[in-house]
């Protein structure tokens, strides 16, 4: 059996693997020990081992946990709330105002948390129980509060980006300073859809009452002092680190310990409150672990196969198909993938075969890493078995049915898709801050 039969096997096995419902890790672990197994015997073992041992070598993972905790506590401090409470009454006055709104909130919160998951379940339980009491369509709001946690992930400090830049060995910097000017122009997307499709149709979202929107010009100022401790946390943790004054560990340090002097000032760091953070940190960042830990092996064994120049020689000699050709392949393929798997899923098991099929058809990884989390992002966005359909169905009321979800996102996927072809047709997008940043 030739190497890339054995590792076209060994990737199928995986899927099928993978349908059964078991854990993602699981999955990987097991297909890429079974495997080691079969093809080097008892001292196979090795290599999975081996490679399982560079987890704990990463000094950069630190900053998972610390990021994970960082977006708990920003939720349980009420930040999130005060921040909605001045978006509220500056965009009220617009017809999609609140809309417009909830993208900016989640915008910063984006900046502060680096998590989709997180900024989703601040707009579900936050934003739009208030645009629906104001008579907002609740299809367009749905799909308002899906896309605008899609920029938890593209935003520095993007978690995902962290993940990326450890597996595909980018620097983290570069790839935050890339995903600041493609995150703006999808919220800027974002934000002229629902104005233009709100000025066509006013009854999606109606402009606040006057005796809401109309405060004396102090409290108006006063709601906007809210917006000065996500500067400063955003700066202390992000600034600092891109000034080279903390590490990136150090960064997210900073970060934790910010926003949990925020809680505190708030009054709001009560015994319940840090127990329930901590331990929904250390769920999710078990999660990741896990899964990073599965990948590292199943990568070992399926680079141990040739498998990635067998591909490349694939697709290029044999198939003789361009590096564009071979890049659209690989989106539509992350397209696929999202219907059933996660974002961090997704990258820990393609990342080791695509990161250096991409370097070696002569594309940028850093802009490649930016055009990744979009894609994975619409991908778990797409009907009918995206990720986040069914998260934001256990998020929403009663009223908003899984069919009204699936109505939601469509034409905010069209956006999305939009960005990437932007992304794509101008490199510059992603690559001009870093350039600029690190001299080229």
């Amino acid at each position: 059996m030739s190497y890339e039969l054995i590792g076209l096997l060994m990737f199928s096995s995986m899927l099928v693997m993978l349908l059964t419902g078991q854990r993602v890790f699981g999955v990987i672990g097991f297909v890429a020990t079974a495997f080691a197994l079969l093809l080097w015997g008892v001292g196979g073992v090795e290599m999975p081992f081996s490679a399982a041992f560079k987890l704990f070598n990463w000094y950069p993972l630190l900053t998972l946990p610390l990021f994970i905790y960082m977006g708990y506590m920003l939720s349980e401090s009420g930040l999130a709330s005060d921040l909605y409470r001045a978006f509220h009454v500056w965009f009220g006055p617009l017809r999609g105002g609140l809309a417009i709104g909830t993208i900016g909130l989640m915008m910063v919160i984006s900046a502060m948390n680096g998590l989709s998951v997180a900024g989703m379940a601040i707009g579900a339980s936050i934003a739009l129980p208030e645009m629906l009491k104001r008579g907002y369509d609740k299809v367009m709001i749905t799909g308002v509060v899906q896309a605008g946690s899609s920029l938890g992930i593209l935003v520095p400090p993007s978690v995902v980006l962290v993940l990326y830049g450890m597996i595909a060995r980018q620097p983290v910097g570069q790839l935050w300073l890339a995903g600041v000017f493609s995150g703006l122009l999808l919220a800027g997307l974002f934000v002229l859809y629902i104005a233009i499709r709100c000025r066509l149709n006013p009854e999606l979202g109606p402009s606040l009452p006057p005796a809401e929107r109309q405060l004396p010009l102090a409290e108006k100022l006063k709601l906007l002092h809210t917006g000065i401790l996500p500067l400063l946390i955003f700066f202390a943790m992000t600034g600092l680190f891109l000034m080279g004054v903390t590490s990136l560990v150090e960064s997210s340090a900073v970060g934790a310990a910010a926003t949990t002097l925020v809680a505190l000032g708030k009054r709001r760091l009560t015994r319940p409150v840090l127990e329930d953070t901590l331990n929904k940190s250390l769920g999710i960042s078990c999660m990741f672990m896990w899964i990073i830990l599965a990948a590292l092996c199943f990568g070992a064994v399926f680079d141990g196969l040739g498998a990635v120049k067998a591909i490349e020689s694939l697709f290029i000699e044999r198939w003789l198909l361009s590096p564009w050709a071979v890049l659209i392949m690989m989106q539509v393929s992350y397209l696929v993938m999202g219907m059933f798997l996660d974002d961090t899923a997704m990258l820990v098991i393609v990342a080791p075969l695509y990161v250096p099929l991409i370097v070696a058809l002569g594309f940028d990884p850093i802009w490649y890493g930016v055009l990744y989390t979009i894609t994975c992002q619409v991908a778990y966005m797409t009907p009918p078995f995206g990720y986040n359909l069914f998260l934001m169905r256990a998020m929403v009321p009663p009223e908003i049915s899984l069919l009204d979800i699936y109505r939601s996102i469509t034409p905010f996927v069209l956006v999305m898709c939009l960005a990437i072809v932007l992304v794509m047709m101008f490199p510059q997008i992603a690559l001009w801050l870093p350039q600029q940043y690190y001299g080229g």
